[in-house]
């Protein structure tokens, strides 16, 4: 007596996994070819380049070496800019959240027919380039600008105040053009933060205060996180406004690694430079978002 096998035909649904798949890789092959493009072989080349010994009427040498980076990290000076870039970008972001934060409230809460004004205000310092914008800043914090002479013309000081060149006129440049990266987000966030649940814990005797500390600022931590890190690694890369209005009084890591590409054609240190920074940048948002999640449960 003859056995007879029969064949079980896979499941539908297995079937189509694999078009289905092939459909989805080519859906995303144009973003995964632009970003292969335009981010990963970027930061490739600058990788190798950086690596490359550094040479005399060349951009770099042959062969490779670690010796950039051990100048680099053995260099007190660059250290120290180092550290004032960090230290630019942590007081330029809880400015912008502070400011930002209840501008973006008002927006993700007002009925107002004016919000759409609101929203253009807001938006205005990304309509104009940045170099403008730094310019506008230089006029009115130059010692003959705009503030200064209110200042004296209210006899509030006798002579300019000293607003530029330091870092007090590039921290209140940077949080002007980088505040709506602060706002947006957070906008909409806050948005989707269902109001009658700040109703509700009104009615069960919470505070406005209480319910905003324990309701309406853990729901929008997604939005404070997306916008801190926006303006921290923004301040970081920032490099038109510190030299507008910094001069030669305040150096960034930005500046030092244009200078060194461009003036000193010392390309390999350049690129070790910028991977420094964004090394400790990525470091720090990485520490930066553990600790706010921890923090977020601790609201929960």
């Amino acid at each position: 007596m003859s056995a007879t096998t029969a064949t079980v035909a896979p499941p539908l649904s297995v079937t189509r996994r694999v078009p289905l798949a092939r459909r989805a890789f080519w859906l995303i092959a144009p973003a995964l070819l632009l970003i292969g493009v335009f981010l990963v072989l970027p930061y490739l080349n600058i990788v190798l380049m950086s690596l490359r010994p550094p040479a005399v009427g060349a951009p770099y040498g042959a062969g490779f070496t670690l010796g950039n980076y051990g100048r680099a990290l053995g260099d007190p000076y660059l250290l120290g800019v180092l550290g004032d870039t960090l230290l630019l970008g942590l007081t330029v972001t809880p400015i912008c959240l502070l400011l930002g934060y209840p501008v973006a409230y008002h927006l993700a809460r007002t009925r107002s027919r004016w919000s759409s004004v609101l929203y253009v205000l807001v938006l205005s310092p990304l309509l104009v380039g940045v170099v403008v914008r730094s310019f506008g800043w230089l006029i009115l914090l130059s010692g003959n600008g705009a503030i200064n002479r209110l200042l004296i013309d209210l006899g509030l000081v006798e002579s300019g105040l000293q607003l530029m060149n330091n870092r007090l006129g590039v921290t209140i440049a940077l949080v002007h053009v980088f505040l709506p990266f602060m706002v947006l987000p957070l906008v909409g966030v806050i948005q989707s933060i269902d109001p009658s649940l700040e109703s509700a814990a009104r009615s069960l005797g919470a505070s406005r205060l209480k319910a905003f500390w324990r309701l309406v600022l853990p729901l929008s931590w997604p939005g404070i996180q997306a916008g801190t890190i926006l303006v921290f690694v923004l301040t970081l890369s920032a490099y038109v406004t510190p030299v507008m209005l910094g001069g030669a009084q305040v150096k960034t890591m930005s500046v030092l690694v244009v200078q060194n590409l461009i003036d000193n054609f010392q390309w390999p240190a350049g690129a070790a430079q910028a991977l420094l920074l964004t090394a400790c940048g990525m470091a720090a948002v990485a520490l930066y978002v553990r600790l706010t999640g921890r923090f977020t449960k601790g609201l929960a």
